[in-house]
C-alpha cells in the first residue's frame, strides 16, 4: 500500500517572521530580502504611502538573492493582520481574499528568477479605489518561494518560505483612534493549604483596535481588593507594538503572589494616542480546603443535632403563668327555694 504524506505549509511570512526586521533595516530571513527600492533623499525600510480615494501611486520593490545558486520567488501583494498568537504582524496568504493592499496592487510581474548574489528590482502601481475608507490599511509585498521542503516521516512537515516588505498605506480622510478592552478574566491558582505553596492568578483579555488607525497600546492592571485596597498596579508586558485597525488579540498577563483570601477587582486600562479605554472583572478568593471542611463539619453537626432531637421525641408545649389551670374550689350547692305565697284575690261580689 502506497503511503500519503500530507504536506503542512509553514509560511514564514505567517509565523511573524515580518515583525522580527529591525526597523532600519529590509526585510531578510538570511537566503533573501525584499525592501523597498531607495529613493533620492533616502533608504526607506517599509514603503509609508499616503493617498487620496481614488488616486494611483507607482513605486519599485527590490529582491535580492543572498545565496550561490538562483532563486525563482512568486510575487504577490497582501493584507496585513495581528496573529492571534501573540500579536504579531502578518501577512495573508496568496490564496486568500484581499481587501486592501492585497486587492489594490498590482505587480509588474507574477514571477521572478533572481541570479545568485544579485537583486532584481520589480515596479508595482497602487490604485486607492473612490469609495475607499479613510485610515490605514497595512500591507505587504510578498517574494514567496513556492518550493516546499519536505520533512521525513509518515507525516511529513512541508516549509515553504517567504518575504515581504511591509507597506503602510493611509488613506485621506477623518481618523479615529479607538481601542477597547473585551471579555476579562482572571483565575485562581491556589494551594490546598493556604500557606503551604504559592498563590498565583492569571489574567486574560482581549484587546480590540475599534478605530481606523494603527495603535501603539499600552495597558495597564490594577487589582484592589477588600475596603479598597491596592494589591498590584504595573504595567503589562507581551503588548503588540502595532495593533493593526479592526483586529484583536487575545492576551493574558500572569499575577504572581495573588491574595489566597481577599475579594476585590481587577481593572485593565489600555491607553494610546488619543485613546483610552477600561474594564472590569471581580474575584473571589478562599481557601477552598478550608471551605470544604467547614462545610462538611457544619453539615455534619446539623445531623447530629437532629438525630439527638429526634430520640428526645416531641417537645412538650410550653405554657405561660397565665395559662396555668387554678385548684377547684368545691362549690355548696344553693338551698331550693320555698314555694312563693300567692295573694288572694279580692272577688267584686265581697265588696262592702
Amino acid at each position: 500500500m502506497r503511503r500519503v504524506k500530507p504536506y503542512v505549509l509553514l509560511l514564514s511570512l505567517l509565523l511573524g517572521l515580518l515583525c522580527a526586521v529591525a526597523p532600519a533595516h529590509a526585510a531578510d530571513n538570511g537566503s533573501w530580502s525584499v525592501y523597498p527600492v531607495a529613493s533620492r533623499i533616502a533608504a526607506r525600510p517599509y514603503f509609508y504611502l499616503s493617498l487620496d480615494p481614488g488616486r494611483t501611486i507607482t513605486d519599485k520593490v527590490a529582491v535580492a538573492n543572498k545565496t550561490g545558486r538562483p532563486l525563482t520567488f512568486r510575487l504577490y501583494a497582501a493584507d496585513a493582520y495581528n496573529t492571534a498568537r501573540d500579536g504579531g504582524f502578518a501577512v495573508r496568504t496568496v490564496r486568500e481574499r484581499m481587501r486592501g493592499v492585497g486587492a489594490w496592487a498590482r505587480i509588474a510581474k507574477r514571477r521572478i528568477t533572481v541570479p545568485p548574489h544579485r537583486t532584481v528590482t520589480v515596479p508595482f502601481t497602487l490604485h486607492v479605489p473612490g469609495d475607499a475608507e479613510p485610515g490605514d490599511h497595512p500591507g505587504a509585498i510578498v517574494a514567496l518561494d513556492e518550493r516546499v521542503d519536505p520533512g521525513a516521516g509518515s507525516l511529513a512537515l512541508g516549509v515553504q518560505r517567504a518575504v515581504g516588505a511591509r507597506v503602510y498605506l493611509r488613506v485621506s480622510g477623518p481618523t479615529l483612534p479607538a481601542v477597547s478592552v473585551e471579555n476579562v478574566r482572571l483565575v485562581h491558582h491556589q494551594p490546598l493549604v493556604p500557606g503551604l505553596g504559592d498563590s498565583t492568578a492569571t489574567v486574560s483579555y482581549t484587546l480590540h483596535n475599534t478605530g481606523n488607525v494603527t495603535l501603539n497600546p499600552r495597558v495597564r492592571l490594577r487589582a484592589e481588593g477588600l475596603f479598597g485596597r491596592t494589591l498590584l498596579s504595573r504595567d503589562l508586558t507581551g503588548v503588540p507594538s502595532e495593533l493593526l485597525p479592526g483586529e484583536r488579540v487575545r492576551l493574558t498577563a500572569p499575577w504572581r503572589d495573588a491574595p489566597q483570601f481577599d475579594w476585590g477587582n481587577v481593572t485593565l486600562t489600555a491607553s494610546a494616542h488619543g485613546t483610552e479605554e477600561s474594564a472590569s472583572t471581580s474575584f473571589l478568593a478562599l481557601p477552598w480546603l478550608v471551605v470544604g471542611l467547614v462545610f462538611a463539619a457544619g453539615v455534619a453537626g446539623g445531623v447530629l443535632l437532629a438525630r439527638v432531637r429526634r430520640r428526645r421525641g416531641p417537645p412538650r408545649p410550653f405554657r405561660g403563668r397565665r395559662d396555668r389551670a387554678r385548684p377547684s374550689v368545691p362549690v355548696r350547692p344553693s338551698p331550693p327555694a320555698g314555694p312563693t305565697p300567692s295573694r288572694p284575690r279580692s272577688s267584686p261580689s265581697a265588696r262592702p
